[in-house]
């Protein structure tokens, strides 16, 4: 699906210590269990039910809400009404956060949203959510008058094992 980056395998990232105070008692990177790899990450994203979409109000206060999605082709998908808050938070303003439910094994990508237009991505969409979901999301061009399909490449990704977290707190910073 295009959504105007190289998916992230990885390859094209860097992984290091999230740039935290002292205070949080982050290790250096090969000290506890070390920096997890992007597939440790990516695993969580696919197999998600649910993730929190952070977006900002035009007043700039925040809004968060859960919604189903994907992770597909190195990028996270979903599906809004273009009406709702955070339809309407991602015209003028597409930058964005996703979170998993778990704190126990965090992943969190930050990043700008792009609505999904191309035909062919819209099918791939709509057919891996239905395989997902087993609820079919309309992307005709009657339907996207109303519904939006937005997706994001993160620009950064962090993730830890709450287990673990000085010792598993991983940042990737994305070409």
């Amino acid at each position: 699906m295009d959504t105007g980056h190289r998916p992230h395998t990885g390859e094209n990232s860097k992984a290091d210590r999230p740039d935290l105070p002292a205070s949080y008692g982050i290790l250096g990177a090969t000290d506890g269990s070390g920096l997890l790899p992007w597939a440790w990450a990516e695993e969580r994203l696919v197999r998600a039910r649910n993730y929190w979409v952070a977006t900002t109000r035009p007043d700039h206060t925040p809004h968060v809400m859960p919604v189903w999605g994907l992770w597909l082709n190195g990028a996270f998908y979903f599906a809004t009404d273009r009406n709702s808050r955070k339809g309407r938070n991602l015209v003028p303003n597409p930058h964005a956060v996703v979170h998993l439910e778990s704190g126990d094994e965090v992943v969190i990508l930050e990043g700008v949203m792009k609505e999904i237009a191309e035909a062919s991505a819209l099918r791939r969409f709509a057919d891996a959510y239905a395989a997902k979901y087993d609820i079919k999301v309309g992307v005709t061009p009657a339907a996207r008058r109303t519904t939006a399909i937005f997706a994001m490449r993160p620009s950064t990704a962090y993730a830890w094992l709450e287990s673990d977290y000085p010792g598993s707190a991983t940042r990737w910073q994305f070409e």
